[in-house]
């Protein structure tokens, strides 16, 4: 479908995936649908810190984030090696429950972060990719025998755990209420509970999978060698896999195309509406174009509807190559982040109204194909500090300049406010997720933010989901473990769900917001007012924000209309000669329809 914006290259994206309005999972801290199925302590082995003898539990879901639990304080150790220990028990039976929560709030995509086999919480350590893992299913024990009788890179003897069948089941209800998910490919290494892994340490050079990782020397009691590898950013517990001039190595290469084909195509019978509808690439700039070339064609492949697409945090320029239909659809777009925290969030920072148009121009018009209409247009993720969170700490720095606002926006930063959002920061949340709604692209909804979730960087952005069925404690502590002099309470925000919830419904309604073209209509550098419209066939949508604090009137000439329905504030307007008058109250914004 043609939509009269950067189409000199023939559309290579799924027309699905420019309709959707994505939500990204962390399931260990989403819900705990099945506590029979909890971690325990051995579950933790081959995870940072490395601690098995220490006492310890699953982690009460509703307690305050930096508080230590009495079986925390006995290992004598900090906040920040507790954490990392923590599990809640978030399951796949606990997405499944809150289906009908995300299809109420109108979610129609989701994104899953790795749900493989994994002894972390964040489970970017996988030990195998063609298993779920046993603690997201209903019979761990049971899965592991399973998983134990294998011959882990050999694909036919695989089998279908009970975690395995849960997940296809997740699938087939995702799909039954017309969504669709992806999962998370983390290709660039794995962890140390992988079978290739533990046989490399145990056999050394003599191993069949000497060649899968990035060896830098063996045990050697001739040249006084010890084991060494190379791990993602010099953690060790996320061995590197090795590549040669065409990306991963052949042996990994070809167990990854096998995994890719099982969850996309799960009884190997062209079915594909029984696996996943694509993937989300982890590091991807790390690995080699010739591989992802490969592999995109070995995916669309096997579903030609399928969507791809790529963390990678990086200008413009550095993304051209990816997104030039020969690799991905689409990127997870921090660009479209960062141009948004330069102009709602910063004060100090900011950029003018001029600015923030020109640098979407830009974003917009650098791809071909369609590109534009399926990135996932977000705010925050599990890498980074929440949306809430990034507001209340809008003059820290500067989010484009990426690897020193990760390290500058974790709590360890004692500048850091962990503090609650007051309701003027909730105003501007409010005001962007107007804005995210109503822009080219699909926007993405990273767990929680609906519900007024908040917190620093990675890990503390990862806290348990907050439900309206469970009681949580007040924050109280810091991360000092000093205590706060006003508490902040934890519960779920109806009226910022409300809020989203009615910006999703627009969206969903309105072809023009999924499909239509974007003019810029109004640049107001002096009144901080922005208006653009989105256009599709005569459906035409305005949309006005007032960036400003106070309330602000505007003038829209020359519209080849009668009269708007405001659906964000349940408004009827009536043009005069094609001229439009209005208020706009300060930090709020319009959406307006054109009756037709």
């Amino acid at each position: 479908m043609n939509h009269g914006i950067n189409n000199i290259k023939k559309e290579f994206v799924p027309e699905w995936a420019k309709k959707v309005v994505w939500y990204q999972i962390f399931p260990e801290r989403f819900r705990n649908g099945d506590s029979n199925s909890d971690p325990t302590k051995d579950d933790l082995k081959g995870a940072w810190p490395h601690d098995y003898s220490s006492p310890w539990q699953i982690h009460p879901w509703g307690s305050d984030w930096y508080k230590l639990q009495p079986y925390e304080k006995k290992n004598g150790k900090g906040i920040w090696f507790n954490i990392q220990r923590r599990r809640y028990g978030g399951d796949l039976k606990g997405i499944f429950d809150k289906l009908d929560y995300l299809q109420d709030l109108g979610i129609s995509a989701i994104y899953l972060t790795p749900v493989f086999e994994s002894p972390s919480s964040h489970k970017y350590d996988s030990a195998s990719y063609h298993h779920i893992d046993p603690n997201f299913g209903p019979d761990p024990d049971g899965d592991r025998i399973i998983i134990a009788s294998e011959k882990p890179y050999i694909s036919s003897s695989w089998k279908w755990t009970s975690a395995d069948r849960f997940m296809l089941k997740l699938i087939k209800e995702i799909h039954k209420r017309k969504m669709y998910i992806i999962f998370d490919g983390v290709f660039n290494h794995m962890g140390l509970n992988s079978p290739a892994f533990q046989d490399v340490m145990k056999n050394q050079p003599k191993s069949k999978y000497k060649n899968w990782f990035k060896i830098i020397s063996w045990d050697n009691d001739k040249t006084y060698t010890k084991f060494d590898y190379t791990g993602w950013q010099g953690v060790k517990e996320l061995p590197e896999l090795d590549q040669d001039e065409n990306g991963i190595a052949a042996g990994p290469k070809k167990y990854i195309f096998e995994i890719t084909k099982r969850w996309m195509d799960p009884y190997n019978n062209g079915n594909t509406k029984a696996g996943i509808d694509g993937w989300r690439l982890d590091v991807a700039s790390l690995i080699k174009h010739p591989f992802w070339k490969d592999w995109r064609r070995s995916v669309k492949t096997i579903n030609p509807n399928a969507y791809i697409t790529g963390e990678i945090i990086q200008p413009i320029n550095s993304l051209k190559p990816y997104l030039n239909g020969d690799e991905f659809d689409a990127v997870m777009n921090y660009n479209f982040a960062f141009a948004s925290a330069e102009f709602f969030v910063s004060e100090n920072k900011n950029i003018s109204v001029s600015s923030f148009d020109r640098k979407l121009n830009n974003l917009r018009k650098a791809f071909p194909g369609g590109v534009e209409y399926v990135q996932q247009n977000l705010f925050g993720s599990h890498d980074s500090n929440r949306l809430a969170s990034h507001i209340v700490n809008r003059n820290l720095e500067v989010f484009r300049n990426w690897p020193k606002y990760f390290k500058i926006s974790k709590a360890t930063n004692r500048e850091y406010l962990t503090r609650k959002p007051d309701k003027y920061e909730i105003k501007i949340q409010k005001l962007m997720v107007i804005f995210q709604m109503t822009f080219i692209g699909a926007p993405m909804i990273y767990y929680g933010d609906e519900a007024g979730m908040w917190g620093a960087n990675d890990p503390c952005s990862r806290k348990p989901m907050i439900w309206d069925d469970i009681n949580y404690e007040d924050e109280v502590y810091r991360p000092d473990q000093t205590k706060k002099k006003k508490h902040d309470k934890v519960e779920f925000n109806k009226d910022l769900y409300n809020h989203y919830k009615k910006l999703i419904q627009i969206r969903n309604k309105n072809i023009a917001l999924q499909l239509g073209s974007f003019n810029t209509l109004l640049t107001d550098d002096e009144n901080n007012v922005y208006a653009f419209s989105r256009n599709y066939g005569n459906e035409l949508v305005i949309i006005v924000l007032n960036n400003s604090k106070r309330l602000k009137k505007v003038l829209l000439s020359n519209l080849n209309a009668e009269s708007f329905e405001d659906q964000l504030n349940n408004e009827t307007f009536k043009t005069a000669n094609g001229d439009f008058k209005f208020n706009v109250k300060g930090k709020w914004g319009r959406v307006l329809v054109k009756i037709r």
